[in-house]
């Protein structure tokens, strides 16, 4: 591996000491029983636990380390997924300590509350034309709660392109299928735009990741969400009926489906809409669409298109994702369009 810059290394960093942080809350909770590290509902009704907001504060801190080697890459915008607005509240006092006990442990050093705050704060910074860093600090957070797959994905948008992308994945196994358990190491994926993608455990040293060869006539390893209202799991089935694909998809949550992909576990994943006007957001594919992408894979839309991240915290001009193998992921692509114009869903 090559060293592309300053601010790679600054993005690991930042991403296993939230991987430290998720970590230790992970363990409280299966210490203490199912109400440690308990979850809340967002406005959303998508759950966010002590993880989310100690892992963005996590990743706002050490990115601020920036300042005293390159300024400039410490002033851009973080575009984050949580705020503080809750953990600021007198009835969140037990909250937010918990929070700050994991982003100490962390950083590696001693936090008070207010700095917490302002670090989760960070992360509502807006998308710019120029360069931002966009994160999702707990991808897939129902898989955290379950103690299976979960993701810390750091990505570096520049002209709306992908720069840099880090996808921690702290339950994820190096190699192998069983994703409903947590692997006692994991590992992190990072690539760096037309320079290859690696994956490392342990801060062992990086080895490059390249998908598998898959041929036509060989069977197809696909993956999908865990959560049916994450992609039409229905229509996948369709879809890979008609490919010729045997057995249930792999299901996992958050972006360790690209990692997966990435270094050959999977040679299809499938992110099917479950209404028209959805559209995803940019910190759920950014940093996991460039891991795949530099390990050979080919990542589009449901209708054959590039993702398109300079259009603001949502893919608006993207419906869906496929990515995998080149060639089969133009056969899916091809086979959806026939679908549409067949009348199905």
């Amino acid at each position: 591996m090559q060293d592309d810059g300053l601010d790679l290394l600054f993005m690991l960093r930042a991403v296993r000491a939230a991987m430290r942080a998720t970590r230790h809350v992970q363990a409280r909770r299966g210490a203490a029983g199912p109400q440690a590290g308990a979850a809340i509902e967002k406005d959303d009704r998508s759950p966010v636990t002590v993880a989310d907001w100690a892992s963005q504060a996590v990743v706002a801190l050490e990115l601020g380390r920036l300042a005293a080697t390159a300024p400039a890459l410490a002033g851009l915008p973080l575009v984050g997924e949580e705020e503080a607005a809750r953990l600021r509240a007198p009835e969140s006092v037990p909250l937010l300590a918990e929070v700050v006990e994991a982003v100490a442990l962390g950083v590696g050093h001693r936090v008070t509350r207010e700095e917490c705050l302002t670090a989760i704060d960070r992360g509502r910074g807006a998308p710019t034309k120029d360069a931002f860093f966009t994160l999702d600090p707990v991808d897939g957070t129902k898989g955290f709660l379950r103690g299976e797959q979960y993701a810390i994905s750091l990505a570096l948008i520049e002209q709306g392109s992908v720069r840099y992308g880090v996808v921690g994945c702290p339950n994820l196994p190096a190699s192998g299928d069983r994703f409903d358990r947590a692997d006692p190491v994991g590992c992190v994926a990072f690539a760096v735009k037309d320079g290859g993608a690696w994956i490392e455990r342990d801060h062992g040293e990086p080895t490059p990741l390249r998908i598998a060869d898959w041929r036509a006539g060989q069977p197809i390893r696909a993956c999908e969400s865990v959560e049916s209202a994450h992609s039409r799991q229905d229509l996948s089935a369709q879809l890979l009926a008609s490919l010729g694909a045997a057995g249930r998809p792999a299901r996992l949550d958050s972006q360790c489906k690209y990692v997966v992909v990435a270094r050959g576990g999977a040679d299809l994943y499938l992110r099917l809409p479950t209404r028209p006007d959805y559209r995803e957001k940019i910190w759920d594919h950014a940093a996991g669409a460039l891991v795949a992408s530099e390990a050979g894979a080919k990542v589009v839309d449901t209708e054959g298109f590039p993702l398109d991240f300079g259009r603001g915290r949502e893919l608006s001009a993207n419906k869906g994702v496929v990515a995998g193998h080149p060639l089969l992921v133009e056969r899916a692509v091809a086979r959806l369009a026939a679908m549409r114009g067949n009348g199905r869903p």
